[in-house]
């Protein structure tokens, strides 16, 4: 291949979207990372106020440049308070995940996200879902057991709070299909955020661990948590607006190598053959999943 067609290839709208995308994906592991290094010293809940508080003024601050208003009244609608009650529950148990199980199980229970949205759209939105992808969804399901390993003598319960905070996510994703256009990018991550703080005092009603004032490295890793968090959440939009989605969709997996290294490298977290088989379940059911619902969407709309 010449100088000239490398050049081309990596300037293609496709090839550029998925580097936003892996992009996209490293910095969310980052944030996970220091986040539950924030969590090691800090109670979850001022974990996620004082994470919540960052994000939304950095949010604010980029809609006000922007010259968006933050106070929307669509972001009252109907829609948008299924999907605050989603965004609640997915913060709240997946800092709680974060804080309190392995970063590498954790990350690989979130990659189960997409799946579920497939099938919550085909329970709630009737979308058309053959039974090739009704395979592909019951095998994914297979693969987070695989994860969790209920039967065997390492689970534990706790597992179960990444499984809630994915469910809450996929939830999320589900109604922001439903938001209303008015609503900006930095006006959803601003109310995402204000969400984590809310969900921070709730939690810290019902814990009642007092605050302590956070020490240096805390506080700079929370600070980094924001910043990878704000930035992972632009790229993502980049990505998804650059390139085609078929293209550019299936990289969201390689958070999960991303998680897994960190974990491992980071937190001396062990991967044993069956995460690893788990993991492989999960993103290859996912990665079908999203191969089906390309074609038939080709199939319905041919060109010419």
């Amino acid at each position: 291949m010449t100088s000239t067609s490398l050049k081309s290839a990596f300037l293609s709208p496709n090839a550029a979207g998925s580097v936003w995308m892996i992009a996209a994906m490293a910095a969310f592991a980052l944030e996970d990372a220091f986040v539950k290094r924030a969590a090691l010293h800090l109670p979850v809940s001022e974990v996620l106020l004082l994470f919540g508080a960052g994000g939304a003024l950095l949010f604010w601050g980029l809609a006000t440049l922007n010259r968006e208003s933050v106070f929307n009244r669509d972001a009252l609608s109907r829609v948008m308070q299924i999907r605050f009650c989603f965004e609640l529950a997915g913060r709240l148990f997946y800092v709680l995940a974060l804080a309190l199980t392995p970063l590498s199980s954790t990350t690989a229970i979130l990659q189960a996200a997409p799946i579920f949205v497939v099938l919550g759209a085909a329970l709630f939105f009737g979308e058309t879902v053959g039974w090739r992808r009704w395979t592909a969804i019951v095998i994914g399901l297979i693969g987070v057991l695989i994860v969790l390993r209920p039967a065997g003598d390492s689970f534990s319960l706790l597992s179960l709070l990444a499984v809630i905070g994915m469910l809450g996510f996929s939830g999320r994703d589900l109604a922001s299909r439903a938001a209303p256009a008015s609503l900006s990018t930095n006006l959803l991550g601003f109310y995402g955020f204000l969400t984590i703080i809310i969900a921070g005092a709730l939690f810290g009603a019902w814990d009642r661990s007092p605050l302590v004032m956070p020490s240096s490295p805390s506080l700079l890793a929370l600070a980094a948590a924001v910043g990878c968090g704000v930035f992972a959440y632009s790229a993502l939009m980049k990505a998804m607006r650059t390139g085609e989605v078929a293209s550019v969709t299936p990289f969201r997996y390689s958070r999960l190598l991303f998680g897994v290294l960190l974990g491992v490298v980071w937190f001396g977290e062990t991967v044993d053959l069956q995460m690893l088989i788990g993991c492989g379940v999960i993103v290859g059911s996912g990665l079908f999943i999203l191969w089906r619902g390309n074609k038939a969407k080709r199939i319905k709309t041919p060109r010419g």
